[in-house]
């Protein structure tokens, strides 16, 4: 092999096979859709704790997925090697709120769109679903359940406390109940009628109630 074939190779010949102006115009709408991504991420957040990582790693996903698409639409064969490759990749991130696979799915989809060249469906298709995701997250805040946790001393103070609970809450339903030598542990989810928790402050002088805990719950974090 001489040094003319060296540059005759198949190798270096996929170089001018590739549209650079394709993949600014390709990698850009990237940036932007994986932007929107990442702000329908934060302000529809309503975990634990916020993770900035986990809000860049969607914007990174979304670039990645988009330049590998572009390679593998280019050439049939490293398509077929690019499935292999990605066949021995294990991912062991931890996914805290059920919703993170939602985003995480969408990033995949929006990068293996705009790869394809379909960039007007990536647009049109994530703004559907920033702005559906936008409209339940805002519903499901407005009706956050909240646990309430009463600690009483015997049956009277139990009975005048759900007394008041039902009369100021929106609903109250009990879901567990302990009885002990130490007295009575009452667990309720609650809905509350405004944002104000002053009833609080009122069951907490009743008579007979030692503890009164009102801890807000989505659902998905509590044992």
């Amino acid at each position: 092999m001489t040094f003319n074939d060296v540059f005759k190779s198949s190798f270096l010949e996929n170089v001018t096979q590739f549209s650079a102006v394709d993949t600014l115009i390709g990698m850009l709408f990237a940036i932007v859709i994986s932007l929107f991504i990442f702000v329908v991420y934060k302000k529809t957040f309503n975990g634990v704790m916020y993770s900035s990582g986990f809000a860049l790693t969607l914007v990174g996903l979304s670039l990645v997925t988009t330049l590998v698409i572009m390679a593998v639409t280019s050439n049939v064969v490293l398509s077929l090697g690019m499935v292999g490759a990605l066949s021995i990749v294990r991912f062991r991130a931890a996914i805290k709120e059920p919703i993170e696979i939602v985003y995480l799915f969408w990033s995949i989809a929006a990068g293996i769109v705009i790869g394809a060249g379909m960039i007007p469906l990536a647009v049109i298709g994530s703004a559907i679903i920033g702005v559906i995701l936008i409209l339940f997250a805002n519903r499901r805040m407005h009706e956050n359940p909240y646990i309430l946790i009463l600690n009483c001393v015997n049956e009277q103070a139990e009975n005048t406390a759900t007394q008041m609970a039902q009369r100021v809450l929106k609903r109250f339903l009990v879901k567990s109940k302990t009885v002990s030598g130490g007295g009575i542990e009452l667990t309720a989810e609650v809905r509350l009628k405004d944002a104000a928790t002053s009833f609080v402050n009122d069951m907490q002088g009743i008579e007979g109630v030692n503890h009164v805990t009102l801890v807000s719950y989505n659902g998905e974090y509590m044992s």
